[in-house]
């Protein structure tokens, strides 16, 4: 009798760490293979760091006109819904309004005229169904569905529900009666209305999540969703992970008699203003005459290679310091094309073992640094000379994920530039930091032994 053979799907490098460098897939008889976007070296790469047996690349995929309308419409349609549904408007912001060729522009122009108007649940199901219909019928379907029925797997799993091509994907699987299993990636998806595949279960973090699926996505079968937690935190848990003092000291040139402030970057569109921000927090520490008591450790979003911080960094060159994501970027600098290496996994744990606070725009940062009892401040003011006129930091906290948060004193709440020194000495509640890590995270710890067992490992 040979083993199960499980396709893993993995649209993007981040499911690599959560999925292939935790203990989701280790020393089970099953036969792992990846199906994958990236380059050839890259997935050779990946397949002798993890030990999967084969790697199928995914056909090169170009969405229809038909496809793209449909997606969108959904789309946009559930961003009303979902707005509807919980009182919040700041949903619609995950709409992308710029657009820059002609044809682009008129064609969400006819997405944007045409979805207020779906007002029932029902139409935005027809629709659902008119796009799985749309979806079958393309030359990408039939390569899908050539590959799937040589490999013969006997289940498909994939780390990130957003993949444009997943639905397809999802959609050949089904029709071949292959078992398909997803994870929701982050606890911000669901509102996001970015969920085109079907799959026969889902994987979410927490009974939080758990819920939402029932609110956004009422067709989908409870029974079908599963919380199992998330693998990302359980490396907080492995004591090795962390890099001697010494050695972390030495390499990132820090000094072991200063406290270490951490800012966590984050993309450029999420937070345009990131480096004046920075700058903000060495400018104070200066003025309060605290340069010789701390120092500032940026580890900037993994894909942000713009080099805006460069500046900032230049000018404080002896108290900002840098530790860089080691993520593996071959040749491409595409958020689907990049992957984190197992080093990078040890860096993000001892940079939150080390330092004292972590200080961002909304990051999920804040739980990665209460794996340790550490505070993490949340910057809650605009910059007089913005980036990017219509940005606002007031949009950000006002997104629906942050109402999970059951007490605000969860975080430090940075709300002026003169409060920086007072804020980053502040004593946090950890108590509401529990409370608020219990909604999300669940039962982080054994996350990998829960996704194990819906997804019969042994």
């Amino acid at each position: 009798m040979r083993n199960n053979k499980i396709l893993l799907l993995f649209p993007d490098g981040v499911g690599i760490r959560n999925y292939l460098y935790s203990d989701v897939f280790k020393n089970t008889e099953a036969e792992l293979m990846l199906f994958h976007n990236f380059d050839d070296e890259t997935a050779a790469d990946v397949k002798n760091l993890t030990g999967l047996s084969q790697a199928f690349k995914i056909p090169k995929y170009k969405e229809t006109l038909k496809e793209k309308f449909l997606r969108e419409l959904i789309c946009l349609s559930r961003l009303y819904s979902n707005s509807k549904k919980t009182g919040n408007p700041s949903i619609l912001a995950n709409w992308n309004r710029k657009h820059k060729s002609f044809s682009k522009k008129v064609v969400y122009k006819a997405i944007e005229i045409i979805a207020p108007f779906i007002k029932k649940y029902t139409t935005i199901l027809s629709l659902e169904s008119v796009y799985q219909k749309a979806i079958r019928a393309t030359h990408f379907y039939n390569e899908v569905r050539s590959i799937l029925e040589n490999v013969q797997p006997d289940m498909l799993f994939c780390s990130h529900q957003r993949g444009l091509q997943c639905a397809t994907i999802f959609a050949a699987a089904s029709d071949l009666g292959i078992a398909t299993s997803t994870v929701i990636y982050s606890w911000d998806n669901l509102p996001k209305a970015r969920m085109a595949l079907r799959a026969d279960s889902y994987l979410v973090w927490s009974d939080y999540m758990k819920q939402e699926m029932a609110l956004y996505y009422p067709e989908i079968n409870q029974a079908q969703v599963y919380v199992t937690g998330t693998p990302q935190f359980e490396c907080y848990e492995s004591n090795h992970l962390i890099i001697p003092k010494d050695i972390f000291y030495d390499k990132y040139g820090l000094d072991p008699n200063k406290k270490i402030i951490c800012y966590s970057g984050d993309d450029i569109k999420t937070s345009p203003d990131d480096p004046q921000y920075l700058d903000d927090i060495a400018e104070a520490l200066i003025k309060a005459g605290l340069e010789n008591e701390y120092q500032i450790l940026l580890r900037r979003c993994p894909v942000d290679l713009s080099g805006r911080f460069g500046a900032v960094v230049k000018k404080h060159h002896g108290l900002i310091k840098e530790a860089p994501p080691l993520w593996l970027f071959k040749n491409s600098t595409e958020w689907s094309m990049v992957y984190p290496s197992r080093d990078d996994v040890s860096l993000l744990v001892s940079t939150a073992y080390y330092s004292e606070v972590v200080v961002n725009v909304g990051s999920t940062m804040a739980f990665d640094f209460a794996m340790f009892n550490k505070p993490c401040v949340f910057i809650n003011y605009d910059q007089e000379h913005k980036k990017t006129r219509n940005w606002s930091v007031k949009t950000i906290y006002q997104y629906q994920h942050f109402r999970s948060m059951p007490d605000k004193e969860a975080v430090i709440w940075l709300n002026h530039p003169n409060e920086i020194v007072a804020k980053l000495v502040q004593p946090f509640n950890r108590n509401a930091m529990k409370q608020w890590e219990a909604v999300i995270l669940a039962d982080y710890q054994n996350a990998s032994a829960a996704i194990r067992k819906q997804l019969k490992l042994n």
